[in-house]
């Protein structure tokens, strides 16, 4: 079996010895109709199949012609032929590329080798890029379980270090203020502000407690919703 060649700038080419092979004919009857392909290439103004030679054992140093077909000439060539014969000429074609694919991704060289690690390096530098692009919405998912109820904010601070940003009770009630998501004077110190109420981030517990003298006081609590608990969460892991 004649193996695939590649020929200058015409890349891969099947030779009409092999496509002789192939499909049982003569080779004189495939250069016979290679060469009425060329003629019909040349009136529809196509490249023309190109030539070769080659040496056989028998006839010494002799040259004898041959024909080197890419592979849409070979096809051209074909659609004269039988289907079976046509289904074979197919397989070898997709056989021979299997294998020169395969070639192709064996290192010749040293150089080539290192273009290649290079190359794997930048393939698994953009996976991780996209992976951390991804991120957000990975720890969305991930958070969101058991966020259902609202927590306090000293809940909220537990659950954020426990997620790998590490703050405490006073340092978080500190940024939510400094970060206007809480008042920071008077009677509105530590409530949060009325826009993230109605985003719902966070909503307001209300209750009484007995002072002295036994005069009742109303009590507010801030409290984190499910959906603050996420949104929080994400916000202070994007910073790591």
């Amino acid at each position: 079996m004649y193996e695939i060649t590649t020929i200058n700038k015409m890349g891969q080419t099947m030779s009409s010895r092999e496509i002789a092979d192939l499909t049982g004919k003569r080779h004189d009857h495939v250069l016979r109709d290679c060469d009425a392909l060329n003629e019909n290439y040349e009136k529809m103004g196509f490249p023309k199949i190109g030539e070769g030679y080659y040496t056989h054992p028998n006839t010494g140093n002799q040259q004898h012609r041959e024909y080197r077909l890419t592979k849409m000439q070979t096809f051209d060539l074909m659609t004269g032929y039988s289907a079976e014969l046509r289904i074979k000429v197919n397989r070898r074609w997709a056989e021979l590329e299997a294998k020169e694919q395969a070639h192709q991704q064996i290192p010749q060289s040293f150089s080539e080798a290192l273009r290649l690690a290079a190359e794997q390096a930048e393939k698994i530098e953009a996976q991780q890029k996209q992976l951390q692009a991804q991120a957000p919405k990975v720890l969305f998912a991930d958070t969101v379980i058991g966020s259902q109820s609202s927590c306090l904010i000293g809940e909220l601070a537990k659950l954020i270090t426990q997620k790998g940003y590490e703050i405490g009770e006073k340092r978080l009630f500190k940024w939510l203020r400094e970060n206007h998501y809480l008042g920071t004077r008077g009677e509105y110190y530590n409530i949060p502000n009325q826009q993230y109420i109605e985003q719902g981030l966070f909503e307001l517990k209300k209750g009484t407690r007995s002072g002295n003298g036994g005069v009742m006081h109303t009590t507010i609590t801030p409290k984190v919703t499910g959906k603050g608990q996420v949104y929080f969460v994400n916000k202070f892991l994007k910073t790591i």
